[in-house]
């Protein structure tokens, strides 16, 4: 397995040069074909001679010598810069897993299909993760089996790409093979092995089976260049079980801590037909379903949420989460006086529901219901648009692409039944704040009073109906001075029908000192619009906080309780973007050095969380029996500063090759504002408390270094691949002296692989083959963690071991 490192131009407009052959260094350029992306394609661009980096990655040659399945993973341990968590106890988040870019939100960084805008996941991170209060796009809806290759975008690209694109931009390129059919099957199983003597423990020896097939079938429309690629994918993951061993005196509050147990189903086609001499239409078809089992929290015998008499020793509710996606892209190239159009319509849809098995609403004693119709969100969005770009002969060359785009986008929170969400008194009706405190039903074992809802996840009680339109226009220059020396400019203009209009710029710039050495820039402006979601999601919900089971009130922007207690509307976070760097090329040896500085004004963040004690809304809380109440802010202000190294070599070594990837990742992010509203001037450390400051500062680890061996000799082929992730230190619930302390870790991934013909190859292989481990978290501090385990989610996972074996066919 090689990972391509290269450098690419995406200015509104992309071209690039990609080389098919991965075993051959990509500077020969006889092996190097052009790929016109969308928007301008300029023929004078290739690899070495572009001012913007991006890692082109191989799909097909990763997931043969690996042991990820999903997109985010296989990102997660091939780009320095992508940071994606596997999550557990988290709600929603558990089927999805929040991803970012240099250590910004998820809702940051801007997904393309074949260069249109992808569509959002209609989730919103709200506990137990990174990335809370963001939005984000969910990747796994993608199979690997219908990707050609990914181009990971590291730099700022709101100028050409629009809202989302702050931190950078991932393009999914489907695959476009027009003949013969290629698929795998994969199998893989962890082996669980406590670290330690025993301070894990599990339900099995072997757990976290996985069982993959992907067939690619690609062929030819007609008999002018017409084809279609059409893939089916199947995906079956049991759970893992990572749980404190109570014997060596842990007493975690979740018994059942570990990756969730899934199902997805996926179809996803690639279409394209001449219909006359110099007019194409394409089409993109894909959909996706997941289905997820997780367990929740556990609720001891003796816990307000549980009825005895029901679970006599407490119970661990299961969130069954549904996930369907819908993509369905069409367009239509051609040109009209000599420039090169695109017209094109983008459409995506993604539904979440909830559906919590095992659990009980304590508020109806033993007449409770124990599964509930809890409800969920969906998110709907339509992109219209045009680009045209042509060349003209001025200087070395200039090319000019300008745009337009008008997006709709619809925003749902889905009612849950009743009694998911409910309270009741001891008559069966339903509790209001007028309701006298002596109906309710209390617990006889503490006193307290019960909490109402489906335990676990408590349902929607509201229904929520939201949208908006957005109009964007753009302009992108591309000018060779010289030669050695290019240029290029892009300006993008938007207006959203709910909070305004926004203008931003982008100036690049490469320089060619010697045929093999240059430098390459690049400073920007950018915006990303608060997501339907952030204004006007809510939701109650319980939450352990220290082990404590507390009522939590999420309240929507524009919300009674979020205007009483001062929280101003939402509006645009605004970025400056500024990178430079060089490469160097010498055939077998590739060098880039790329610094960063990324400096982001009003980010929405999810505030702290405001209890019955505050001066402002602490008697609302009380009247509506809430602990405590949270809000979407443009609460902070961060910079941003990092480099990127990427050093590629290649050698014959007797009669095989050795290709070689060093790729590092320095990553500093600091809060430089908290903007607190007029009214909660003093209550900076309630707004953004120390332990949601840190939650931000962890989505990325500080250093992430990746080094790939890999070595082919005739049939046979060895791929080693080493990623450390560095120390994140986490903030308890108690106080800026009560954390938790990941130390770095590094994992290591081997596999094998043998061709038994041109339509056959094996590979075997490990996943973190010497069993690492977040570092264990001690007694002192069981119950405080943010996922109630033994350890949090960090970015190396928490699954252990896993072997595979993976078979690739083709006919």
């Amino acid at each position: 397995m090689k990972i391509i490192y290269t450098s690419v131009l995406f200015l509104g407009t992309v071209t690039m040069f990609y080389s098919q052959n991965t075993n051959d260094t990509i500077s020969k350029e006889s092996k190097i074909e052009e790929v016109s992306i969308t928007g301008s394609r300029n023929k004078k661009r290739t690899v070495t001679n572009t001012p913007v980096p991006v890692d082109v990655i191989d799909i097909k040659q990763v997931s043969q010598s690996t042991g990820q399945i999903e997109v985010n993973q296989l990102l997660q341990f091939a780009a320095p810069s992508f940071n994606s968590n596997k999550q557990s106890g988290s709600d929603g988040a558990d089927s999805v897993d929040p991803a970012t870019l240099r250590g910004l939100g998820p809702d940051q960084t801007l997904l393309l299909l074949n260069g249109k805008r992808y569509h959002q996941s209609s989730l919103i991170n709200l506990f137990g993760t990174k990335g809370r209060g963001n939005t984000g796009s969910d990747m796994n809806t993608i199979p690997i089996g219908a990707i050609k290759r990914i181009e990971v975008l590291r730099d700022g690209a709101s100028a050409q790409y629009g809202s989302d694109a702050i931190a950078g931009v991932i393009n999914v390129i489907l695959n476009d093979r027009n003949h013969g059919f290629e698929g795998n099957a994969f199998y893989g199983m962890n082996l669980f092995k406590s670290p330690g003597d025993k301070d894990v423990v599990s339900d099995h020896k072997i757990d976290g089976t996985t069982f993959n097939f992907n067939g690619n079938l690609g062929t030819k429309i007609g008999n002018k260049g017409g084809f279609g690629n059409f893939t089916v994918e199947f995906i079956n993951k049991d759970r893992t079980i990572r749980n404190a061993n109570p014997e060596k005196g842990y007493s975690s509050p979740r018994e059942k801590f570990g990756d969730a147990k899934s199902q997805n189903m996926y179809f996803f086609g690639n279409v394209e037909v001449p219909l006359s001499d110099g007019l194409n239409f394409y089409s993109r078809q894909g959909f996706s379903y997941r289905k997820t089992n997780a367990y929740a929290w556990t609720r001891s015998a003796d816990a307000d949420g549980n009825i005895p008499e029901v679970y006599p020793n407490g119970f661990n509710p299961i969130e069954n989460t549904t996930i369907t996606d819908f993509t369905f892209d069409n367009g239509l190239k051609f040109k009209v006086a000599n420039w090169d159009v695109d017209f094109y319509n983008a459409f995506g849809s993604n539904r979440f529901t909830y559906q919590i098995d095992k659990t009980i609403n304590a508020t109806l004693g033993i007449k409770s219901p124990t599964s509930f119709n809890a409800g969920g969100h969906s998110l709907l969005q339509n992109t219209t648009g045009f680009n045209a770009s042509q060349q003209f002969k001025v200087l070395e060359g200039l090319n000019v692409a300008f745009g337009s785009e008008f997006r709709y986008e619809q925003f749902e929170i889905i009612k849950g039944e009743e009694a998911s969400y409910a309270m009741y008194d001891i008559n069966g009706n339903i509790v209001t704040s007028n309701t006298p405190g002596n109906l309710l039903v209390t617990n006889p074992l503490s006193g307290d009073v019960r909490p109402g809802g489906s335990q676990g996840f408590p349902g929607y009680s509201q229904e929520v109906n939201k949208n908006r339109n957005n109009f964007a226009a753009y302009l992108d220059t591309e000018l060779d001075i010289t030669k050695k020396w290019m240029i290029s400019a892009a300006g993008r203009f938007e207006n959203y029908n709910d909070f305004g209009s926004t203008l931003n710029g982008k100036f690049a710039t490469r320089y060619a000192f010697t045929p093999q050495f240059a430098f390459r820039g690049s400073v920007s402006t950018g915006f990303r619009a608060p997501s339907l979601a952030q204004k006007y999601y809510s939701l109650q919900f319980t939450n352990f906080q220290g082990g404590n089971l507390v009522t939590i009130q999420l309240a929507s922007n524009d919300s009674d309780l979020a205007k009483t207690v001062g929280i101003p509307q939402l509006k645009q976070e605004t970025s400056l973007n500024g990178s430079a760097g060089f490469t160097f090329n010498t055939g077998k040896f590739t060098a880039t050095i790329d610094g960063y500085y990324i400096k982001v004004k009003d980010r929405i963040v999810l505030t702290g969380n405001f209890s019955q004690d505050d001066d402002a809304i602490g008697q609302i809380l009380i009247d509506n029996r809430i602990d405590q109440a949270q809000f979407f802010t443009n609460a902070i202000d961060t910079r941003t500063k990092g480099v990127d190294i990427i050093l590629n070599y290649t050698e014959n070594i007797g009669s095989g090759k050795l290709s070689a990837t060093l790729a590092g990742n320095y990553n500093e992010m600091e809060i430089t504002k908290v903007n607190t509203s007029e009214k909660l001037q003093g209550k900076e450390d309630t707004y953004l408390s120390p332990r949601e400051r840190a939650f931000i500062l962890a989505s990325a680890p500080k250093t992430k270094i990746n080094l790939n061996l890999n070595y082919k000799i005739s049939k046979f082929n060895a791929n080693v691949q080493l990623v450390r992730f560095d120390k994140v230190k986490l903030i308890g619930y108690n106080g800026a002296d009560d954390y938790q302390l990941y130390g770095a870790k590094v994992t290591t991934d081997i596999s094998f692989g043998y061709e038994f013909s041109k339509n056959f190859n094996l590979t075997i292989g490990s996943k973190n083959l010497f069993n690492r481990y977040p570092t264990l978290q001690t007694a002192a501090v069981d119950g405080n963690t943010e996922s109630g385990g033994i350890f949090d989610p960090v970015q190396m996972g928490f699954a252990g071991r896993q072997a595979f074996a993976r078979l690739n066919f083709k006919f």
